[in-house]
């Protein structure tokens, strides 16, 4: 095979038995790989109601057929499994390097079943494989993990592994690679600490062939190109402050959530905006594999008290952690990131758990007896203790640990967690960009901007601009940025090159730059018609599992506060999310019931077969 690798690796904690399988060639190009590779399994092989922390749920680490063939940004692989946050399928998506030396080690993907019957961590070297003791790994941080295993493995090996957080459960823990890098949403962390698998290190040699080496070089080329110009006419982009350089246009656009989506507004926006970070924190730019934009943060902080230094703070973790918890003190939202790094935890729930608390403690429906301490708003200190605490399950870090929904249920409140099927939202507020609303809504994983994200059209005019706060035709568009974002994630790309690249224009994007990539790297000869339909087929593999849980339109939701409370603040003044209007629109356009269930019509076009019934 081109593109992919043609094997599958899947190892049985339960006996610890593992062995290669041949990835089927009509499998590959259905699905593409990576999430589309992970949801055919997840379907073909997960009980859907199987409790996530248990040994019967099943865990994917999958790249794409673009995964380290030198494709821009061809770096990223997801993690798939029952979430522990959401009880949902997961998307749990990252890149730097981790990703790339799986391919050349001889992998597709990964699949672990079972639970080990004491820490172990998989080695994989060259296309051999073994599970070792992981025992004296237990209890280190993700950085002193990938320390100790590349000492005792192969210096150039690359590590994926969890901190504290997945060892104790953490609904939101992560799993980080390349010490800082996270596969950071939906608690995948905690489903690795589940089984007992500390970490997977790998370390390969094999390249990765491509069907015409030519065809894809002047792709190559001719692509960089016309990125290096597009960075000369926006000399503020991701390149110079990263993601972080988004709080001025939120902010600027009224949807930076602010006092955990009390308002869309924050008046020290300033303090932790992108250029604040590069002029105080930064050591240097950081890219993951073949990446040209380096939007990664090295940053180091000297202040008393926030010491610390690693990668990061990004945009969503900058939200989280700053204007909704109301804390303009840069240092403490960085030392708070470094913390979630080595400890493995997701920033954005950490962050939005944090804010959850805040307004429960301000509205008395938690005590200071509770918390251990005073809790409240802009708050730096605390922000970066509960953080600790939350990894070790201590104090009052352990009702943290359940993420918002669950601590604000539990005094009787769940109105105040601003989450969707339980997932905390990234940074951007729905009643100033409508489609936002909806694509939280409908992410088969919970509230997430990565599973389609219609603020490149609503905040940043890509590929055309559409008014954020008109809700009437949303549903289209959203539903294509969807579809995109499968393919994107299947094919092993970062959505922040392939969106950039699209060659066509229109609202209904389609992906002709990712088709000629995809065709020369793997001579599948897709057409484009084939290719949308791939990026159609996943969504709806997605929503078949989900339904298949319990999920239904009524888990299509977002808190009240954003469909019933008008923002007090910013150019969208006055304005709710009009989710219900959109939705009914939405499920039209995806040929669903107006109660969120995939017709058989549309199963079969789409030749997934079967129902989609509870």
């Amino acid at each position: 095979m081109h593109g992919w690798k043609g094997k599958i690796l899947r190892v049985d904690l339960n006996t610890r038995s593992m062995n290669e399988e041949k990835l089927n060639p009509d499998i590959a190009k259905d699905t593409i790989g990576g999430r589309g590779l992970g949801i055919y399994y997840m379907n073909k092989e997960l009980d859907p109601l199987c409790k996530p922390l248990s040994p019967e749920n099943m865990m994917i680490m999958a790249a794409g057929p673009l995964t380290g063939t030198g494709a821009p940004t061809g770096a990223r692989y997801m993690v798939m499994t029952k979430s522990p946050l959401t009880g949902a399928v997961t998307c749990s998506n990252s890149g730097g390097y981790f990703p790339t030396e799986l391919k050349k080690a001889g992998y597709d993907a990964i699949i672990v079943t079972g639970k080990a019957d004491k820490p172990v961590y998989l080695w994989i070297n060259h296309g051999q494989f073994e599970l070792r003791d992981a025992g004296h790994l237990w209890g280190k941080t993700t950085h002193e993990t990938t320390d100790l295993l590349t000492a005792e493995t192969d210096t150039k090996a690359r590590v994926a592994c969890i901190g504290p957080a997945g060892e104790n459960l953490v609904r939101f823990a992560a799993i980080m690679n390349d010490k800082d890098r996270a596969a950071g949403r939906s608690g995948v962390g905690a489903v690795m600490g589940s089984k007992n698998l500390k970490a997977i290190v790998v370390r390969g040699k094999e390249k990765i062939a491509l069907a015409d080496p030519d065809k894809f070089k002047a792709f190559n080329h001719d692509i960089l190109k016309a990125f290096k110009e597009s960075i000369k006419e926006a000399p503020l982009g991701l390149t110079v402050n990263g993601t972080a350089g988004v709080v001025l246009t939120t902010n600027l656009l009224g949807v930076l959530p602010t006092k955990n989506w009390q308002q869309g507004t924050f008046d020290n926006w300033e303090n932790i905006h992108g250029e604040t970070l590069t002029k105080k924190y930064l050591v240097s730019n950081k890219a993951c594999y073949a990446c040209p934009i380096g939007c990664g943060r090295k940053t180091k902080v000297e202040e008393p008290g926030f010491q610390g230094e690693g990668e990061g703070p990004e945009y969503e973790t900058i939200y989280a952690m700053g204007s909704n918890c109301m804390i303009d003190n840069l240092a403490a939202i960085a030392k708070a990131n470094f913390l979630c790094n080595e400890f493995g935890l997701d920033t954005i729930t950490m962050g939005a758990t944090v804010a959850c608390a805040m307004e429960l403690f301000e509205k008395g429906f938690l005590s200071e007896k509770e918390v251990g301490q005073p809790l409240n708003w802009g708050d730096g200190d605390a922000l970066v203790e509960l953080t600790r605490q939350t990894a070790l399950c201590k104090g009052f870090g352990e009702r943290l640990a359940q993420g918002s929904f669950r601590l604000a249920d539990s005094v009787g409140h769940p109105e105040l967690a601003m989450v969707s099927k339980k997932q905390e939202f990234p940074g951007y507020d729905p009643r100033g960009a409508q489609a936002m609303g909806l694509a939280y809504a409908t992410s088969p994983i919970g509230g997430s901007h990565m599973r389609g994200d219609p603020a490149y059209f609503e905040l940043f005019g890509i590929p055309q601009p559409m008014d954020p706060l008109v809700w009437k035709g949303k549903a289209k568009p959203t539903k294509s940025f969807q579809d995109l974002s499968a393919i994107i994630d299947a094919a092993g790309l970062c959505i922040f090159f392939a969106v950039r690249n699209l060659a066509d224009k229109s609202l209904e994007v389609k992906p002709t730059g990712i088709l000629a990539y995809l065709n020369a790297a793997t001579g599948a000869d897709y057409t484009l018609e084939e290719l949308m339909a791939a990026g159609e087929r996943i969504i709806n593999a997605e929503r078949q599992f989900l339904v298949k849980a319990g999920f239904a339109r009524k888990d299509d939701t977002l808190p009240s506060r954003l469909t019933k409370e008008p923002t007090p603040t910013g150019p969208a003044k006055g304005s709710v999310c009009h989710l219900e209007e959109m939705l009914d629109e939405y499920y039209q356009v995806r040929g669903w019931s107006q109660d969120g269930i995939p017709s058989e019509k549309k199963l079969t076009e789409l030749e997934l077969g079967g129902k989609a019934s509870q």
